[in-house]
């Protein structure tokens, strides 16, 4: 079921919490809203949720119109961060749970909810901890049956808030996989409220990028990615270096030692900043034409399948992040102190109020 929402307002008090949102979340996608705290994305999605109301705009869940609807009538799936597993029920009675709070002319019959819970626990692959207690689980097997627990009524739409936060990082990255399978397997309907940008990155087929209550940007990871819209954009998702001593003068981009043509209609010297990333800049042992400066190498980390360099340039002494697979940093041998040279492959340039983005 996909999700529609138009001019949606809600403030509290003075506070604008959320400002003229109009989104799309196609049928069975999986969306994640990404942000810093505070930038609305929760109160977004406790408003589909039906938890919250909007001060105007409207929702719709396919043609349906739900913005009066209360959240029982909503069918929606919640899985939060900190499980909300009753303790003093078994795994077996915590995913029934919402089956047999359902309305008595809806509600299924006893066999019925038998067979549903066993089919959740076997798509959690936890069937064998059926009898247990929340207590005497793992977070990520708690997180798994708090799954198989919102999605026992069969929901129109799974809502996920947060839902990896208060795990260690090894078993989030695992439990993200597994629930993108999970997704696509049963094809149902995602909303991901999430601040990790990996975690965005990683998932979801669509993100909603929120900044102050707004939308920045919304699209697919990639599009997001590779091909920001304004400045928030580009330094929240993921590692980026920013140089401001940059200009357009006679067409070019100037940017140290470095020269690219631009076309922008301009005759008159026009100061912008350049963003490149860490994994788009090519390091040099010899001086080479159009490289933007030399540079010291600071420190070398190898965090497992990445080496990660900090350089010192020559001319400002600004600090300059670059990532090298392991292959190329062989090939280079570079060693502390060594002097190197560098230039962008890709570069994104903001140019206020419009911005020129190109690959080299």
């Amino acid at each position: 079921m996909s999700i529609r929402i138009q001019h949606l307002n809600k403030s509290y008090g003075e506070y604008p919490a959320l400002q003229d949102i109009n989104l799309q979340v196609p049928n069975g996608s999986l969306t994640a809203l990404l942000g810093p705290s505070g930038c609305g994305k929760t109160t977004l999605l406790r408003i589909i949720a039906g938890l919250e109301y909007a001060d105007s705009g409207e929702l719709f869940f396919g043609d349906e119109e739900v913005s009066n609807l209360h959240v029982r009538e909503r069918r929606v799936g919640f899985m939060f961060q900190h499980y909300a597993l009753f303790r003093h029920m078994t795994v077996f009675e915590n995913v029934a749970f919402g089956l047999k709070v359902m309305p008595r002319r809806i509600r299924p019959d006893k066999d019925e909810i038998a067979a549903r819970v066993e089919e959740l626990l076997k798509l959690v692959q936890l069937e064998w901890l059926a009898k247990v207690y929340p207590q005497q689980l793992s977070g990520g097997q708690r997180q798994r049956i708090a799954l198989a627990r919102a999605l026992a009524t069969k929901p129109k739409l799974l809502l996920l808030d947060e839902p990896f936060g208060a795990l260690d990082a090894k078993v989030r990255k695992e439990l993200r996989q597994w629930l993108v399978e999970i997704h696509h397997q049963l094809g149902i309907t995602s909303v991901l409220v999430t601040h990790d940008q990996e975690e965005a990155l990683e998932m979801a087929d669509q993100i909603v990028v929120m900044n102050q209550g707004k939308i920045e940007q919304s699209g697919a990871a990639a599009s997001l990615y590779d091909h920001p819209e304004n400045v928030f954009v580009t330094e929240f998702l993921g590692e980026v270096n920013v140089f401001e001593d940059a200009c357009i003068e006679q067409g070019q981009l100037c940017l140290g030692h470095y020269r690219e043509p631009v076309s922008t209609g301009e005759r008159t010297r026009q100061n912008v900043t350049v963003y490149v990333r860490p994994q788009e800049i090519q390091i040099l042992t010899e001086n080479q034409s159009n490289v933007i400066d030399s540079a010291m190498v600071e420190e070398i980390h190898i965090i497992g399948a990445q080496i990660r360099l900090w350089l010192c340039r020559y001319n400002n002494k600004q600090r300059v992040q670059v990532w090298l697979s392991p292959a190329e940093f062989r090939t280079l041998n570079l060693q502390p102190e060594q002097i190197v040279w560098f230039k962008p492959l890709r570069l994104t340039m903001f140019r206020l109020p419009e911005m020129v983005d190109f690959m080299i």
